[in-house]
Order: structure tokens, then sequence, then C-alpha cells
């Protein structure tokens, strides 16, 4: 949390921000710095948004980092304008008038673009929302995805949120999984351990783990398939929003 949050939103709104008529001339653009400090983020990975610093990023605009400080009071702020500029610039399919299926899925696929290309967001806290113009934006797109379920279950606004939030963390929750596993070498890890496992996995002890496991192996080519795994949880999580209505 930031010490000054009246401060921070300011910010972020870009609302009584400096001139530029006293003082010294500023040399950079402020958006120009977020979006410097994003791409360091993202190089940093899923942690990039942690160890993203005013000081780093300095080093990266050439600049000393009492420079960074006109712009930004701190590392919090800073934090705050880069996930509202990832948040501000995600791509919003225009839904309207589709079946509320299809308006969800688009929703979760669209945040799961956003954990693809900026792995460090599934890792934002999502009760301390930045509360900028991005992240309303796109809360105002998501919840406009749910017209139609709404309507169709008769939720109020509550549950309209609460909905949300479901898709939101089923999808938050499906990018942490695959981070995880991200970069592993599944076929030579199943390599080293498969002459013991030929030994010891007795079918008449372990049948359905030998048959389910075999069959999923290989219809997958690994133990898990993130996109197959992704399109069977994202059509149960609707199914089970789909329960309202009913």
């Amino acid at each position: 949390m930031t010490d000054d949050p009246a401060r921070t939103l300011a910010l972020l709104w870009r609302v009584d921000q400096p001139t530029g008529t006293r003082g010294p001339r500023r040399g950079l653009d402020l958006d120009d710095v977020v979006a410097r400090a994003t791409a360091l983020a993202d190089a940093g990975g899923p942690d990039g948004l942690t160890t993203l610093t005013v000081r780093s990023l300095a080093k990266e605009l050439g600049v000393a980092p009492m420079t960074l400080y006109t712009y930004v009071p701190g590392r919090e702020e800073l934090a705050d304008l880069v996930v509202d500029a990832a948040y501000a610039a995600m791509p919003r399919a225009d839904t309207a008038g589709r079946p509320w299926r299809e308006r969800l899925t688009a929703v979760a696929e669209e945040n799961r673009a956003l954990h693809r290309r900026h792995p460090w967001a599934a890792r934002v806290d999502p009760s301390r929302p930045v509360l900028g113009p991005g992240e309303t934006g796109k809360y105002e797109h998501e919840l406009a995805a749910f017209d139609e379920l709404a309507e169709l279950a008769g939720l109020d606004d509550v549950d309209r949120d609460a909905a949300l939030t479901f898709l939101l963390d089923v999808t938050r929750a499906a990018a942490l999984v695959e981070q995880g596993a991200a970069g592993d070498d599944t076929g030579s890890w199943w390599a080293a351990r498969a002459p013991v496992l030929t030994r010891v996995l007795d079918p008449e002890r372990y049948p359905r783990a030998v048959r389910v496991g075999t069959a999923a192996g290989a219809a997958q080519g690994s133990a898990r398939d993130p996109d197959r795994a992704w399109r069977f949880g994202l059509a149960r999580t609707l199914d089970g929003l789909a329960a309202l209505v009913d």
C-alpha cells in the first residue's frame, strides 16, 4: 500500500500534475517512464514487479534515481502505474449482443493473454486494486460481459461482482500453474524416472493410476497440457455459472 493514496490516485489519473513551467526542466515523459518500467518488469518474469525499483529503472534510463522522483514518489507508486498501464493496454473484444458464454470466454481469454504477456500480473494482489483509469475501464468492460447472465439469473450487483471475481480467480490460478511449469524439460524429467517407475508401478495394484496416467500422457505428450487443462477448466467454470440460470 502506498503512503499517500490520494497522491497515487492523482498520479494514476494524471490530475494536478506539474506543468513544467517552474523548477528544473523535466527531460522525460511519464508515459515513457512507465513503458520502460513495464518492459523491465516483464524481463523479470513472474517476480518482475516485486523486483522493480526506482534505482533499477533509473539505471535502465541512464538517469540518476533522484531524477525519477520528480515523476513518481517511490517504488509502490511506480508499481501501481505499471499495473494500471497494463490493464489499460489490454485488447478488449466488443462482444455486445453475443451469448453470455461467448462473452465470458472472451473476458477469460483476455486475462489469460494479459498473464502471458506480463507474467507478474497474475501475482498482483486483487484485494488491493490500484483504482486507476486502466483498471476501472477493465472492470467496466468485464462487468458488461455479464449483462445477459445477470438478467437471466436475476443476479444483483453484488452477485455479479462475485461471478466476475470467480472467473478471474480461475484464470489467475491457471496462469500461476502454467508459470510454475514453464521452462521445465518434461521429456527428460520423465525419462530419468521411467526405469524405476516401470518396475514399481504394478497395473494390478494401481489399475486406474497406470491406465489413466498412460492414456493422459500419450494424449498430451506429458503429464500436463496447459492448453488442454485451460479449455477443460474454463468450460466447467462456465457450466458452474450456468447453474445460476437453472
